[in-house]
């Protein structure tokens, strides 16, 4: 069983959860994870520790990239991972996972990015961490009210 006091690991792969832009005119752009930003805002409690693996659009992922995130997940130390990534590949890469044992995995993404106030990112990462604490291990995607 898992020590809930044990920390969750967050990686951040990048895709629109991270995304911004510097004017109308300009295309969107992967910027620094926010990720820490939004679980302070959230004032979670819960332990964790977050590594950024990669700065893509999930489009730009390629089947190295897979395996990079694979090879982290498998030989990190928690049991919960939480992984920040684009939703055009995010099924891809839940099947590279899917054969990790023993861990609870759960990929989220954004429609917006995360720096827009009107993002569905903080509603998706909390779903993951509550996901990431309650489900068995296996791999997860939680987007939009939905455990997938």
């Amino acid at each position: 069983m898992t020590d809930m006091t044990d920390p969750i690991l967050v990686l951040t792969t990048g895709g629109t959860i991270d995304k911004l832009y510097f004017d109308a005119l300009s295309e969107y752009q992967v910027g620094e994870p926010i990720i820490a930003r939004l679980l302070a805002i959230a004032r979670v409690t819960q332990p964790f520790e977050i590594e950024s693996l990669l700065r893509k659009d999930s489009l730009e992922l390629t089947d190295a990239d897979r395996a990079l995130i694979r090879a982290h997940v498998a030989g990190a130390g928690a049991s919960r991972v939480v992984i920040t990534h684009g939703t055009d590949t995010m099924t891809a890469t839940a099947q590279a996972l899917a054969d990790v044992p023993g861990k609870t995995i759960v990929l989220l993404g954004a429609l917006a990015p995360a720096r827009f106030a009107e993002s569905d990112a903080s509603f998706n990462l909390g779903m993951a961490f509550a996901t990431a604490q309650v489900a068995p291990p296996g791999i997860y995607i939680t987007m939009n009210g939905t455990v997938f």
